[in-house]
């Protein structure tokens, strides 16, 4: 079983000689991945569901992974997840392959529709029609990546006569989310899937997600669906095990939410990377 850590561009952690530190401690520990969450804004004063208060430093995951990536040369580099509807496709698109490329082919995107209507609001993107505007962010992405004279029309997104360079090395995508509709654009249009949860929770979505993949086509181009998920519960070898059971090829933990100091986390969790 593989591992990766999540969140660290968040809060205690942000800091370039702390930042630097960790990534090293991570890849010297045997980690395979390192993935940055993302929120452009948060509601002031805080609000259910919000993740966290509003003073919280959360470093701009696309930023923060370039930063990690000139300063390791193994982990995979992956955004988890940035909400896509709240980005431009396009600059992303071009960030994303400008990632890929500096990282020497590195860079995952991890992506979802989101949930946080006040910072909908504040970045004036209604949330009524995220879903499907995720979905076409995608696909105009994936025409200006792999096409060789891109061009688009949609609801939300319309280009012609330009194009986009560099491409990306080795880039893959991976959508993360519970609902069916996350589920089916993980099947349809993504490499890998990002879940959450405990084991129990683990099984029944992709007890769902089998169900989804038996009534859509998937892209033989994208090849099987990697499963990875954000691990909610204590791991131990029996854990980790019952996860692996499942199809999971990834645990991601989130090292500053377990209990003791970081470095005491991620030292003790390496023992379990088989």
């Amino acid at each position: 079983m593989d591992f990766g850590v999540q969140a660290l561009n968040i809060q205690d952690t942000t800091g370039p000689e702390e930042t630097k530190r960790l990534a090293a401690l991570v890849e010297s520990l045997g980690y395979r991945s390192w993935w940055a969450s993302d929120h452009v804004v948060l509601p002031s004063p805080r609000v259910d569901p919000s993740p966290s208060e509003p003073t919280e430093q959360i470093i701009d995951p696309l930023v923060h992974l370039s930063f990690v990536a000139a300063a390791t040369s193994r982990l995979e580099l992956g955004t988890g997840v940035v909400i896509l509807p709240l980005r431009n496709p396009l600059v992303l698109a071009k960030q994303a392959a400008s990632l890929s490329v500096l990282s020497g082919g590195r860079f995952r995107l991890g992506v979802g529709a989101g949930y946080l209507e006040p910072e909908f609001e504040a970045l004036g993107v209604p949330t009524a029609d995220r879903g499907r505007r995720t979905d076409e962010y995608l696909d105009a992405m994936d025409a200006l990546w792999n096409t060789p004279n891109p061009s688009f029309s949609g609801k939300y997104v319309s280009f012609q006569g330009v194009d986009a360079h560099p491409r990306p090395s080795g880039l893959r995508v991976y959508v993360g989310g519970h609902s069916r509709g996350a589920l089916r654009r993980a099947v349809t249009r993504a490499h890998g899937w990002f879940g959450i949860g405990t084991v129990a929770e683990t099984k029944a979505n992709l007890d769902r997600l089998a169900e989804v993949a038996a009534g859509v086509d998937r892209p033989a181009a994208l090849g099987a669906l990697t499963i990875t998920v954000a691990a909610t519960e204590p791991l131990t070898p029996s854990v980790v095990r019952q996860y692996e059971d499942l199809g999971v090829e990834q645990l991601i933990i989130h090292p500053a939410s377990l209990p003791g100091s970081i470095d005491e986390v991620l030292t003790t969790h390496a023992a379990l990377i088989g």
